[in-house]
């Protein structure tokens, strides 16, 4: 039987978030004997994404396992919203310009409108949020029964998915002051009002 509740604090959320952790290092196993086959490739470089914050309508939250091109597992839970409106995004990644050094790459949006996003899947190592409140949440549905939020298709289809696995859901969730770490971002549809792309020398990190 799925626990559920009303309205859940993101401390208690971040309780249960550990098993997801482990089942994707699980997954890693047995990828590495060859029991899993990577479903796409990742760059492994680690990302910003930070939001004043995040208004979701259609919340899953499910395990994974993402491969590089040099093969490196990198064990991830996937964040989706089936939509999503965002008060003031900051993306960073610092890269290393051989000769120059260090560079940051920082787009930033929604400071006056909020960012809408349709299908969106942040694939993540960490994530942390002031505060955090969840409508209708169930904790430990498998991830092959998730119908409150999306499931990537893609991942769906990969050897990655585990439908048995440890996942969770909500009818919705709103965040505020949320700081995300990852290695992938994809959505249907990303629209960003008042955008703004700069790459400046030196370390100019989201947070």
């Amino acid at each position: 039987m799925l626990h559920r509740a009303g309205r859940t604090s993101w401390k208690r959320f971040a309780a249960v978030l550990a098993p997801s952790v482990m089942a994707a290092a699980a997954l890693g196993v047995g990828m590495a004997q060859g029991a899993l086959a990577a479903s796409f490739l990742i760059s492994g470089q680690k990302f910003q994404v930070a939001l004043d914050t995040l208004d979701v309508r259609g919340l899953s939250i499910y395990s994974l396992v993402d491969v590089t091109r040099n093969g490196t597992l990198v064990p991830v839970f996937v964040t989706g919203a089936s939509h999503a409106e965002i008060g003031g995004l900051c993306q960073s990644v610092v890269v290393t310009i051989p000769v120059l050094g260090p560079y940051t790459l920082r787009v930033t949006g929604g400071e006056r409108r909020r960012v809408e996003a349709k299908n969106l899947f942040l694939d993540a190592t960490s994530l942390s949020s002031t505060q955090a409140n969840f409508d209708d949440l169930d904790i430990g549905v498998a991830a092959g029964a998730v119908s409150k939020g999306p499931i990537s298709r893609e991942d769906r289809k990969s050897r990655f998915f585990d439908p048995n696995g440890f996942a969770q859901q909500a009818d919705s969730a709103f965040l505020t002051n949320v700081h995300f770490t990852t290695v992938a971002v994809s959505a249907a549809t990303f629209n960003v009002p008042d955008l703004d792309v700069r790459l400046r020398q030196g370390h100019h990190e989201c947070f």
